[in-house]
C-alpha cells in the first residue's frame, strides 16, 4: 500500500467502495524489504503475471497435438475465439466480484483474514442453490487441474530421466507438489508467478526454433481435420487453455486495487497468443499426424541440453501451477473444518495435507496425458468459467434496480446492458451446445478409448517400446539429422 504506518487501520478507496485493510508495519530491516519484493504482491503486475502464469502452464505441450486433431487454420483461429470468450468472463466475473464485495463492505463485513471465492460471490448474490452448483463445478475443476499437473510432471521429467515408469514419477512429484500447502494464498505467489511466465515464454520459443530448425520430417502429412470426433476433442483443448480464470476470484481479493482488474486477464491473453500461437503452428509444421500419437509436444523433438533445460523448466512451472488450482481447493477445505481464520501457518498447512490425497489418486488412476485435458475442458472448464458467469451476471442484473445501482456500468463499446446480455447469451448457447455437448462427447469418447487401450493405473502412458533406441544427448539447440526420439506407440484410435 501507498503508506503504511505501524499498528493503524488505512481506508482505501477501491473502484466505487470501500476497504478497511490493517497496515502491515513498514521496516527498514534487509528481511522485511526482502519479504516485500518477492512474498507480499498485490499489484496490477502481479494480477497480470498471476494471470498469464497460469494460463499457459502445461497446455503449451498440447496445443501441437490439438492443431493435428483441427488443423492449422482452425488451430489459429480457436485460439482467438477462445481467447475472446475468456477474456470476456474473466472479465463479468471481475464485475460480480465488485458488485459483491461493495454490498458486503456496507453492510460492515471485514475481510482482512476471509478471502472471497466465486462460490461466496454466487451466494451474496444469487442465493445458495447458485452456490451450490458453483461450488461443485468449481471445486472438481480445480481438482482436476491439480491432477492434470502431476501428469504433466510424470510425462515431462520421463523425456530426462526414463530410469523410473511415469507412475513412479507421478508418485514422487505427488510429495513434491504437497509442499504448496505452506502457501498462505496469491498474495504470496509474486515470485512464483514471475518466475513461471518465464519458464514458459522459454520452454514457447524453444518449442518454436527447435522445430523450425529441424524442418519438416520425411513425408510428413497434414490431414487434420479428418474425424469429427479428433476435432471436438483439440477444440475443446483450446476451450481448456482459455479457461484459466476458475482462480480469478482468489486471484482479485489479493489485490490492492480489484476494481483495476478488468482488463488484465485480456492483456494476458494477448501476451499468451505469443507463445501458443507460434509454437503450436511451428511443432504442427515440422510433424503434422505424427502428433497425433504423440501427445507431448516434447516426445518428438530430439534430445538436446535445451530441450532438457524446458523440460525442467516446465516441471518447475506444474509445481507452481498446482498451487495456482490446489490454493482455493484447500481455501474451501479450510473453511469446512473452521481453520480458514487460523493465523499460524503450520496448523493450516497440516489441516490443508487430506486435499492433496484424492488429486494424487486419481493422476494415478488416469495418466492419459492430453485427453485428460480435453475432457475436462469439455465437461467442467465449459460450466465453471463460461456458462455459469454469463448466467450470474444475467440473473444478478435481470431487474432495472439492479442495473441502475450496479456498481460498474457496462461501456458504451460492449453497447450497454443489451450489449452485454447478448454477448453473454451467445457464450452460454455456444459453449453449452459446442463445447460442452460436441466437445463432451468426442472428449468421452477419446478418454474411453485410451483406458480400452492403456487400461487404469497404466504404468507408462505412451512410453516408447524397450526396443527404441535413444539417441545421446547433444549441446545445439537441435541437431538437422536426428529423426524424432519416439516413433508411433500407444497410438490415439482415430475413429
Amino acid at each position: 500500500m501507498e503508506s503504511e504506518k505501524v499498528g493503524e487501520e488505512e481506508t482505501v478507496i477501491v473502484g466505487d467502495y470501500v476497504e478497511i485493510m490493517k497496515t502491515e508495519g513498514k521496516s527498514k530491516g534487509m528481511k522485511s524489504k526482502f519479504s516485500k519484493l518477492f512474498w507480499h504482491g498485490g499489484s496490477v503486475y502481479d494480477a497480470w503475471f498471476s494471470c498469464a502464469s497460469n494460463q499457459v502452464a502445461q497446455v503449451l505441450l498440447t496445443l501441437p497435438y490439438s492443431f493435428s486433431q483441427l488443423g492449422m487454420l482452425s488451430g489459429i483461429l480457436l485460439q482467438l475465439f477462445y481467447g475472446l470468450l475468456g477474456s470476456w468472463t474473466a472479465y463479468i466475473i471481475s464485475i460480480l466480484y465488485v458488485e459483491y464485495r461493495t454490498r458486503k463492505e456496507i453492510e460492515k463485513v471485514d475481510f482482512r483474514n476471509h478471502v472471497i471465492q466465486w462460490f461466496e460471490v454466487l451466494d451474496g448474490l444469487l442465493g445458495k442453490h447458485w452456490r451450490n452448483v458453483g461450488l461443485a463445478f468449481n471445486c472438481t475443476f480445480l481438482l482436476f487441474g491439480s491432477v492434470i499437473q502431476l501428469i504433466a510432471c510424470a510425462s515431462n521429467i520421463y523425456y530426462i530421466n526414463d530410469n523410473l515408469d511415469k507412475r513412479t514419477w507421478t508418485y514422487i512429484f505427488g510429495a513434491c507438489c504437497a509442499t504448496t500447502v505452506f502457501i498462505p494464498s496469491f498474495h504470496n505467489y509474486r515470485i512464483w508467478s514471475f518466475l513461471g511466465l518465464l519458464m514458459t515464454t522459454y520452454t514457447a520459443w524453444y518449442l518454436t526454433i527447435a522445430s523450425l530448425l529441424h524442418g519438416q520430417v520425411e513425408g510428413v502429412q497434414h490431414a487434420g481435420p479428418t474425424k469429427l470426433v479428433l476435432y471436438f476433442t483439440g477444440a475443446t483443448n483450446i476451450l481448456y487453455t482459455f479457461g484459466g480464470h476458475a482462480v480469478t476470484v482468489e486471484i482479485m481479493h489479493a489485490m490492492w486495487k480489484p476494481q483495476r482488474f478488468k482488463a488484465i486477464y485480456l492483456i494476458a491473453t494477448l501476451y499468451v497468443m505469443t507463445l501458443t500461437l507460434p509454437s503450436a503452428a511451428a511443432v504442427y509444421w515440422a510433424f503434422g499426424d505424427m502428433l497425433l500419437d504423440h501427445s507431448n509436444a516434447f516426445s518428438l523433438l530430439p534430445r538436446t541440453t535445451f530441450r532438457d533445460m524446458a523440460v525442467i523448466l516446465m516441471l518447475i512451472h506444474q509445481f507452481i501451477t498446482f498451487g495456482f488450482a490446489c490454493i482455493p481447493l484447500y481455501f474451501v477445505w479450510e473453511k469446512a473444518i473452521g481453520m480458514h481464520e487460523c493465523k499460524s501457518l503450520c496448523k493450516r498447512a497440516a489441516a490443508r495435507l487430506p486435499v492433496v490425497i484424492p488429486i494424487w489418486f486419481l493422476a494415478i488412476i488416469f495418466p492419459f496425458f492430453g485427453p485428460i485435458n480435453s475432457t475436462v475442458g469439455s465437461l467442467l472448464v465449459s460450466f465453471t468459467v463460461y456458462i455459469i458467469p454469463a448466467l450470474a451476471h444475467i440473473f444478478t442484473f435481470r431487474s432495472a434496480t439492479a442495473r441502475e445501482n450496479a456498481v460498474d456500468q457496462p461501456p458504451k463499446y460492449f453497447g450497454r446492458w443489451v450489449g452485454t446480455f447478448t454477448i453473454n447469451v451467445f457464450i452460454v448457447v455456444w459453449v453449452l451446445i459446442v463445447g460442452f455437448g460436441f466437445g463432451g462427447w468426442a472428449s468421452m469418447v477419446n478418454f474411453i478409448d485410451q483406458i480400452d487401450t492403456f487400461g487404469l493405473f497404466t504404468k507408462c502412458y505412451q512410453c516408447p517400446p524397450p526396443s527404441v533406441a535413444v539417441s545421446p544427448p547433444s549441446h545445439g539447440l537441435n541437431t538437422t539429422a536426428a529423426a524424432p526420439l519416439h516413433q508411433p506407440f500407444n497410438h490415439t484410435r482415430r475413429h
